[in-house]
């Protein structure tokens, strides 16, 4: 019998499928024809937002960041909690922390008026993430599009995927392995905290108790942490204290003058196997912001739903 190449394409789709090739299916130009004003929206609600803070272009960052780490970049982190769910917001990684998620709704709502029912909040996750980027002077890329929705979300999953601030290198390396992504991934991702704050709780234990630590640059992060746990947890400080609403290289020469603000940073540069990574993009700029695009690039094929999984939500808060 014979059989034509439309049934033979959806044989070898359904293949790519089993093997986790799902990410082939998107595409840069997915909505150019059901939704061509896409990337002009977007970017218009972005920039509005990062104008009104700069600190919102590292927050959305970080939000698509969160939400690819736990099954994939599905749009799971953006659901509310209900009387009959549990999502992820309320996760250890993202509580009191994780924050963007009125303009990703600002976003949508100005989507939906140009093209209703057409674009998944996953999707208009990836590409706030890449116009954050570009609008705090960093590269851009093609963001490869046409992943859906996840109708469920999973708290434990972002409990033990996200990677904490208090991490090893060792447990750094294994959760981006976890993810499908290598150890360079790693380093390179890491430098979007050359944006953005972290909470005194998060770096208290590292300014206090490290020795690994330039005692000047401790001694200014005490200022606003007090040492005793509970007082001025939520108080904030700058990942790169230089140029925090700048995307630059500046958290690689951080690292080596041993002023990452983490612990998890610091053990990118700690007399181990990623020195020579770090000491590299610490001098060349333009490799760290042409690396960077193309983690980006990979970390967004992480696991999408695709096809006749998951839903377009019509709000991104909740399931349809």
């Amino acid at each position: 019998m014979a059989v034509s190449v439309k049934a033979l394409t959806a044989v070898l789709l359904c293949v790519l499928v089993l093997v986790g090739g799902c990410s082939a299916q998107l595409s840069p130009g997915f909505y150019s024809k059901s939704c061509p004003k896409l990337f002009q929206t977007v970017n218009s609600v972005v920039r509005s937002a990062i104008q009104k803070e700069a600190r919102m272009g590292a927050s959305l960052l970080r939000l698509f960041f969160h939400d690819c780490f736990v099954n994939g970049c599905d749009g799971s982190i953006l659901l509310d909690d209900t009387s009959s769910f549990t999502g992820e917001k309320r996760a250890a990684p993202n509580f009191q922390s994780a924050r963007g998620f009125e303009v990703i709704d600002q976003i949508k709502s100005a989507v939906e008026k140009v093209c209703p029912g057409v674009v998944s909040c996953a999707d208009i996750l990836a590409i706030a993430s890449r116009d954050s980027t570009v609008t705090l002077g960093g590269p851009s890329w093609n963001v490869k599009l046409g992943r859906r929705d996840a109708r469920t979300a999973s708290q434990a999953a972002a409990n033990n995927s996200i990677p904490a601030p208090t991490s090893n290198l060792n447990r750094l390396i294994s959760s981006f392995s976890a993810v499908g992504l290598s150890t360079n991934d790693m380093v390179v991702l890491s430098g979007s905290h050359t944006i953005g704050q972290a909470r005194c709780t998060n770096f208290r234990a590292r300014i206090y108790n490290e020795s690994n630590i330039d005692s000047s640059f401790a001694q200014s992060r005490k200022g606003n942490c007090p040492r005793a746990s509970g007082s001025g947890d939520n108080n904030l400080a700058p990942l790169d204290l230089q140029t925090p609403i700048k995307f630059d290289n500046n958290y690689y020469v951080n690292l080596v003058n041993k002023k990452g603000l983490l612990h998890s940073d610091q053990q990118l540069f700690n007399g181990v196997s990623t020195d020579s990574t770090v000491r590299g993009y610490s001098t060349n700029p333009s490799k760290f912001k042409s690396d960077f695009a193309a983690a980006m690039i990979k970390m967004g094929d992480i696991k999408p739903l695709t096809g006749n999984n998951g839903e377009i939500r019509k709000n991104c808060r909740r399931r349809n």
